[in-house]
């Protein structure tokens, strides 16, 4: 079909091999790099090694374990999907606890990594910064935006996450995107959703930074951070409509459960950004 991008890219590493895998080493590259990021933050405000080889740990921890949990509690399924002959069509986490831990095989939440995230830095920012809170959320805002798009970049060569069928120019046709609801491989051109969201995660990265070093917006604590929120989950409100729907659509609304779950993020995001503007800086 003419306009149409043949997408064949494997994860793999290795031939015949699951892990280790592209998704992985995108998903530790965004890691890494927001490392970098963080150190030079802390470098600028005379704060040693220590402190931040810590915060990596609760960083670390809370994105994986948020993200994880996040996609079992939200997307699920919770239980087997059994046809009349007894054949399990689908594995339900509940119905399968060990399966929880299984990261390599997909599905994590970036809700459910925010959540978490909130909690570990929270307990970080009083037990180990001693700090305001809303400082670092201020500092981690742009790492976690160009880890992100690392991320979209790695469910990208996963041929996951996938848009709706379309007929854009630049439509993907995902060859092993795999429909798990009729059981084949559907390489119908999609909207390639998981590009569209690592543009707008970059695009929020660089005016993240901009504020932070050139604006010197980190004297009003909560702006950077607000701004992280209702540009990462606004971005993903509007392109959930052109995403293939993870789950069904709840409480018969015309939106799913990421934009559900996006709304309350993005009001909080003005609000810390409209309080910080209206307070007096930071000596």
């Amino acid at each position: 079909m003419i306009g149409v991008i043949n997408w064949d890219m494997s994860s793999e590493l290795i031939e015949g091999w699951k892990t280790p895998n592209l998704y992985g080493l995108l998903f530790v590259s965004g890691l890494i790099m927001g490392y970098f990021l963080v150190k030079k933050m802390f470098k600028r405000e005379g704060i040693g090694e220590k402190p931040l080889d810590q915060l990596v740990l609760y960083v670390v921890a809370g994105t994986i374990i948020g993200a994880r949990l996040g996609h079992v509690f939200f997307y699920g399924p919770y239980w087997d999907t059994i046809d009349v002959e007894g054949v399990v069509l689908e594995r339900g986490y509940f119905s399968h606890p060990g399966d929880i831990i299984k990261i390599w095989e997909g599905g994590l939440a970036s809700h459910g990594a925010a959540v978490m995230l909130l909690i570990m830095l929270y307990i970080y920012s009083k037990k180990v910064a001693h700090k305001p809170f809303l400082w670092i959320l201020d500092i981690i805002s742009a790492p976690i935006a160009i880890a992100a798009m690392f991320i979209r970049l790695g469910n990208l060569v996963n041929h996951e996450i996938v848009g709706d069928a379309t007929n854009v120019p630049w439509a993907f046709s995902f060859s092993r995107y795999y429909d798990e609801t009729r059981g084949i491989y559907d390489s119908t051109p999609r909207h390639p959703t998981q590009l569209y969201e690592a543009i707008c995660y970059l695009i929020a990265f660089g005016i993240l930074m901009f504020m932070y070093w050139k604006k010197d917006l980190w004297n009003k604590p909560g702006v950077v951070f607000g701004t992280f929120l209702i540009f990462i989950f606004g971005s993903r409100f509007f392109i959930e409509f052109l995403k293939l729907g993870q789950t069904a659509r709840d409480f018969n609304l015309p939106i799913n459960t990421g934009q559900i779950l996006s709304i309350p993020l993005v009001l909080v995001g003005v609000y810390l950004v409209w309080k910080g503007l209206t307070k007096k800086e930071l000596a």
